[in-house]
Order: structure tokens, then sequence, then C-alpha cells
């Protein structure tokens, strides 16, 4: 007899949405990946982290093997905390939770915050990863537009201030990405960050800071919202994914300690200790700033390389926002359905990502289209583009008309 198996209310609920990573198509051998938000493959220090790990196995032997772990476990917060120190956020050790990965943060976020009452407020667009977290705990949302200074918190105003006087409820949490944004690359204004802040105190939500590309600006980092947190609205997700290694799985949480306590409760003792263990003897060795320098001297050429090949091979109806940082570059090509483009982008040897899976509302996405200056390098990134450009460039219309 076939088994039946009951799963609870909650998981039934979430098989209900598409299976995590269903968006990611592919890819043909030989494509050039204007898709992947990776490391550029010569900036993820993989002989430094070599002889790191020899290091502490030299020094250590069996310890950071065992559940027990290694003395350097505790040194890797301790270098987290610096970090947050030099962006103006002072933190306790009991207001630090290393997490695997931003991921696992956000999903333990949402675990002990939201169920199916919660209201979650996001960027339109936003990382896909975060909807499908959020989307296993509740249906219920509301979505605020970007432009080119991040999210229009007086859009988020009228929204909040129409919710209350409707008798709505109010969204127990806003997911934004301030600094640097996958997928747009958009850098929040101080004075919208300020006013984030405002609303959260004003109508009493909490806001989840997703940080993960923050230490890569090319010019002055922008203030992170925790530091401009004075009544612990803030729940801060860092990772070390896009600035050493991703596959380390290195993130970590900075909130009010009433957070940390029951993230810690359902995170168990689901540590990597030999991961932490590994990046802290790497970070030991290692002149942070110098390597973040590298990594942002080297990401700001490709980021340049691109925008220039976009305004050589693009046709002029189609715009993009100028990042400050990060990895993507995000294009709107006016009246073309992306998704439809791919697989012509894919037979001419280029692959993007289209831009309707960072929607709640995928119709909104449509004419939009993400792209990684990242991972490849900047001559693929330029026959990338081209390629690209050939490919939009027979779905446009020429036209003589200027486009503002």
């Amino acid at each position: 007899m076939k088994t039946d198996f009951h799963f609870s209310k909650e998981i039934e609920r979430a098989f209900k949405n598409d299976p995590p990573g269903q968006w990611m198509s592919p890819l043909p051998a030989g494509c050039l990946r204007l898709s992947s938000g990776y490391p550029e493959p010569s900036l993820v220090p993989s002989d430094e982290i070599k002889l790191a790990v020899a290091r502490l196995l030299d020094e250590e032997r069996d310890l950071p093997l065992h559940y027990i772990g290694s003395p350097r476990v505790p040194q890797l917060k301790r270098f987290l905390q610096n970090r947050m120190a030099l962006r103006d956020v002072e933190t306790t050790s009991n207001e630090l939770l290393v997490t695997s990965g931003a991921c696992q943060a956000i999903d333990l976020i949402a675990r002990i915050l939201l169920d199916d009452e919660a209201v979650v407020a996001v960027e339109s667009p936003t990382y896909m990863e975060a909807l499908e977290i959020f989307k296993n705990y509740t249906d219920h949302y509301i979505t605020i537009p970007i432009d080119e200074n991040g999210l229009q918190t007086d859009v988020l105003a009228e929204m909040l201030a129409a919710r209350k006087a409707q008798g709505l409820p109010i969204p127990r949490l806003l997911y934004t990405i301030p600094t640097y944004q996958n997928p747009t690359g958009t850098t929040l204004s101080l004075e919208r960050r300020q006013h984030v802040i405002e609303l959260a105190e004003q109508y009493d939500f909490l806001v989840l800071e997703d940080d993960a590309y923050g230490e890569l600006g090319y010019e002055e980092r922008p203030r992170l919202l925790k530091a401009l947190d004075t009544q612990n609205r803030v729940i801060y997700v860092g990772s070390l994914s896009k600035v050493v290694a991703p596959g380390m799985r290195i993130g970590w949480v900075v909130a009010d300690k009433r957070i940390i306590d029951p993230l810690s409760w359902f995170k168990k003792d689901l540590d990597h200790p030999f991961d932490q263990a590994t990046m802290a003897s790497f970070l030991e060795s290692v002149d942070f700033d110098e390597h973040l320098k590298r990594l942002t001297t080297t990401y700001k050429s490709k980021c340049a390389m691109m925008l220039a090949a976009l305004e050589k091979f693009l046709p002029p109806t189609v715009s993009w926002f100028v990042p400050k940082g990060g990895y993507f570059v995000w294009v709107k090509i006016p009246n073309v359905d992306t998704s439809q483009l791919l697989q012509e982008a894919f037979d001419a040897g280029v692959a993007f990502v289209p831009g309707k899976y960072f929607f709640l509302n995928q119709q909104k996405g449509l004419e939009y289209l993400r792209l990684s200056f990242s991972y490849a390098s900047e001559e693929e990134i330029v026959k990338g583009v081209e390629l690209l450009g050939q490919v939009v460039g027979a779905h446009i219309v020429p036209t003589t008309e200027h486009i503002e």
C-alpha cells in the first residue's frame, strides 16, 4: 500500500509555490555568463584559503573537525563585530549570530517573525531567493517600487497611511537591500534611509536590512540603516560570500538580543565549525581592507566596461541604472518581454536573467533584465553585450523620437 505523508499545513502551503531555484535556466556550453552573480574567479582567494586550512590543522589538529569546534570560531565573531564597528554599529557578542550564509539568516528571521497572518513589505524588484523564503511563511505582501535612488519611501509612506486609514494590517517586516541592490544595483539615498527609520518608528514595524554587497562600493559607502537605528528596529544581515568565497557559507545577523535568542534557538547547533574556523584563519592572515580594495577596483573597472558596451551596442530606447557598487546592471527594454528573448540570447551565446523573476507580480518585470559584470572577464563582458545588442536590436523598431 502506498504511504501517505502528512505534511504540516505550513509545508503544504509552501508546496503551492514554484520549487526554489526553478527560475534558473541551464546554460548552454560556452555561453557567456552575464547572468551569474558570482565573484570574479581570480579574486576568490583559493591559495590563501588553502594555506589557512593547512595552518588551522597544523596548529589545532582535530579540533576544527569536532562538534566542539575550534578556538578560532570566536575570533570570527570578533572580526565581524569589528567590521560592524567600522561602519558605526557597535554590537555585543549576544547581539550577533553567525549563520550559514545570508539565506539561512533570512530564513531564520522569517521563521521567528512571520506566520500566515503577517504582511511583508518588499521592494519591487527584489532578490528572488528572499521572495522564495518569504512565500514559505506568508501569502500577504505589499510591494514598493524602486527608482534610481532606491526604495521609493514616499510611496511606502502613502501605502502605510492608506492601510492604517482603512484598518488593514501594517507590515510586520520591511525587507530591503538598500546598498547596491540585487537586482537593480541602486543605492538608497541618506534622506530615504532616514525616512525608512522614521516610518518604522511611526508605524511600528521591523526592517530587515540585507547588506550582502555593502562592502563593494566604488565610492564612499553609505551609512547602514542599522547605524541610524536607535530603537532596535533594524535586523541587519551581512555576508562574506561576495567578498571572500560563497562556498564558505558565512553570514551573520546583528539585532537586539531579543531577536538573536530565538534565532539561536531554531538554529540550534547547526554551525559549520570547520568553515568558520577556516574563515577565521584566513582573516587573521590577510589585510582585509587591501583585499576589499582589490575587489572594488576590479569590479569598478568591469562595471565601467559593461556600461560603455551598453552605450555602444544597445539601441537608444534601452535604458539602465548606473550602480555605485555591487555586481549588477538593471536594464529596461521597452515593449519587449525579456523572458522571450532568453533562448535567442542562448543561441547567440550570451546569458542574462529575465527581470520578471525579481517581482512578486511577474508581469511588472517583463521589460527588464539583470546583467552581472562580476564573473565574466572584461573581454567576455564586451562580447556578451555586443551579442545581446544584436538580439535586442532584432526586436526593437527603430525610432527617431527622443526617449526621456
